[in-house]
């Protein structure tokens, strides 16, 4: 079975998409200080910071400002067109991208707004017209949409035709045909072909994501299969999942068949399309791109409920916190991914710095939802963030309750809840519960470096503690916590000089992070490099705060060195006392 991820490795980005990255605009607008009409260099300025923020809403607003004061600025009319589509007012971009084809300057990206406005109304013959005069969106999007709108006309036969153009010129993206025939066949009536297409068996192999499994599955139980339909769900979900898919497992074990709903009309398979490459392109960091295809997908089907949590997590990504939400609102109460919506919306609300809230709303939601995992885990989740550790343990321990059989793919619901236990001071049911992950992932590096680190902290089972954190550095040796832990572990075992180089490799790894330059300067007073010990002290002030750096401990060492402050602990350095 091909992946998108394959797609993108085959044919490299711009094979799929667009040639021009959308932030190239950016170093353009940088120089048209000049240039602007007096008086309106306000709207200028302010998009220019919006474009570096992807502040989205406000990029649209004043670069449709900047238009309105140079009418003939056809990188203002781009500018305020992308920032349109990024925040959702898909009508107002396509006025800017029919304005500018009308110039005969429009863009690629402009091109695209274009083609999904011709599906959005249902204009199949200017889509095929656009295409025959050498339109490029890309190749994947212009190929797909010559299909879908023969389809739109009604012709099938066409449809077809195309579809099969695809799958025999262009092997590349075979995969994906292949999938949008099946989709277009169900679509029509012919559940029979459309279920041998996705088996891979019959044009070729078949590139199926989530969506393309629930076709599937819908697809199997049209036709009264239900216990393949099931075995197909189970397999790629499990069989314990929540959402739409448990919707589905439901109707699946009363014999009922599952309705076929992923595409209802030519304008929901090129929804389908868009999606597809936004999918595609998730890895590229930064880039506009994967935003814009998502927004398209909302742009023909505003209730595409894969598509509003993914566009959602997009704006969460570029901390457009508010777009987030407002995208989230937009899921149907009747959908089975309502949840998921209402548990993005409320990430959005903490990530925008309303803890708060955004576990209020929470609470809110598990109340209105008690037998769903996802939605206790999640509440543990923000509250171990804010440090409300036994209400975190609280939640997780009410999202394991749930659970009939806990397995292996619980094992982080499990280390989150031990976290939260030995945070709280609870070790007497933080450690069996840390030793029982271990259990289902024995190799699991975070979980032996939590462990290991926490025994040697309480002088407990040090040669155990050193052997995990030994392990946890082999599975992850550039992470800078586990190498610290390491250094940290010589360092309380006496090893002074082996201490050394291995805490100066994880304040290499993690040069600002005050924990592991007050290690550092710990490690190098007791070696006697005194001058570079209280070196390692300044900078882990510098760095402050962390909820784990006692200053007043680092700044008393500054004062009198190690030696005395240990005294003074009624200890020496290592582990002299309790020492196993």
């Amino acid at each position: 079975m091909f992946t998108f991820r394959l797609l993108v490795a085959i044919l490299g980005l711009s094979a799929l998409v667009a040639t021009v990255p959308l932030r190239a605009h950016s170093d353009a607008a940088s120089g048209l200080d000049g240039q602007f009409p007096a008086g309106q260099t306000g709207a200028f300025l302010a998009g220019r910071v919006a474009l570096a923020s992807d502040d989205f809403a406000q990029m649209a607003a004043n670069y449709d400002r900047a238009l309105s004061a140079d009418p003939g600025n056809d990188l203002f009319r781009e500018l305020a067109m992308q920032g349109h589509m990024l925040s959702g007012n898909f009508d107002r971009a396509a006025e800017l991208a029919a304005a500018a084809q009308a110039r005969e300057v429009g863009s690629q990206i402009a091109d695209l707004i274009l083609q999904a406005d011709e599906f959005k109304r249902g204009a199949y013959h200017a889509a095929l017209d656009a295409a025959q005069a050498g339109r490029q969106t890309g190749p994947l999007a212009d190929a797909l949409a010559v299909a879908w709108a023969h389809l739109g006309l009604g012709s099938m036969s066409d449809a077809r035709a195309a579809f099969d153009d695809i799958i025999e010129t262009r092997p590349e993206l075979a995969p994906f045909a292949i999938y949008h025939k099946a989709l277009a066949l169900a679509l029509v009536g012919d559940l029979e072909t459309a279920a041998a297409l996705l088996t891979g068996e019959v044009d070729g192999p078949v590139s199926l994501t989530r969506r393309g499994i629930i076709a599937h599955v819908s697809i199997l139980s049209q036709l009264g299969q239900f216990d393949e339909a099931r075995a197909l769900a189970q397999d790629m979900f499990g069989a314990n999942p929540e959402g739409d898919v448990a919707r589905i497992l439901a109707d699946l074990a009363e014999g009922r068949a599952v309705p076929f709903t992923i595409v209802q009309s030519a304008r929901d398979g090129m929804a389908e399309a868009y999606l597809l490459l936004s999918t595609a392109l998730l890895g590229e960091q930064g880039d506009w791109l994967p935003l814009v295809y998502a927004r398209l997908t909302l742009a023909l089907r505003p209730d595409h409920a894969d598509a509003i949590l993914l566009t959602g997590q997009l704006l969460e990504q570029f901390e457009q916190y508010d777009l987030a939400q407002e995208v989230y609102d937009q899921m149907p109460a009747e959908d089975a991914q309502f949840l998921n919506a209402q548990l993005g919306k409320a990430n959005a609300l903490y990530r925008a710095g309303e803890a708060d809230a955004a576990i209020n709303a929470l609470q809110d939601i598990v109340a209105a939802h008690p037998a769903s995992i996802i939605a206790h885990s999640t509440l543990g989740d923000l509250l171990r963030r804010e440090e409300r550790f036994a209400e975190a343990a609280d939640a997780y321990t009410g999202a394991v309750a749930l659970i009939d059989t806990v397995e292996e793919r619980h094992w982080v619901l499990l280390y989150t809840r031990a976290i939260s236990y030995e945070r709280m001071g609870e070790w007497d049911l933080a450690e069996p519960e840390f030793r029982r992950v271990l259990e289902f992932v024995p190799d699991e590096p975070q979980v032996l470096n939590y462990l290991g680190y926490s025994l040697l902290e309480q002088h407990r089972n040090l040669d155990e503690a050193l052997e995990m954190i030994e392990r946890a550095v082999e599975g992850e040796p550039d992470s800078g916590y586990i190498v610290d832990s390491l250094g940290w572990a010589y360092y309380r075992l006496g090893r002074y000089d082996d201490a050394v180089p291995v805490m100066e490799r994880a304040v290499e790894l993690l040069p600002e992070d005050p924990i592991l330059n007050d290690h550092l300067g710990d490690v190098y007073w007791a070696v006697g490099r005194q001058r570079e010990a209280r070196f390692q002290w300044r900078r882990a002030i510098s760095f402050a705060p962390h909820p784990d750096l006692d200053l007043e401990r680092v700044r008393r060492k500054l004062e009198v060195g190690l030696d005395v402050v240990l005294k003074e602990e009624g200890g020496a350095p290592g582990l002299v006392e309790g020492a196993e």
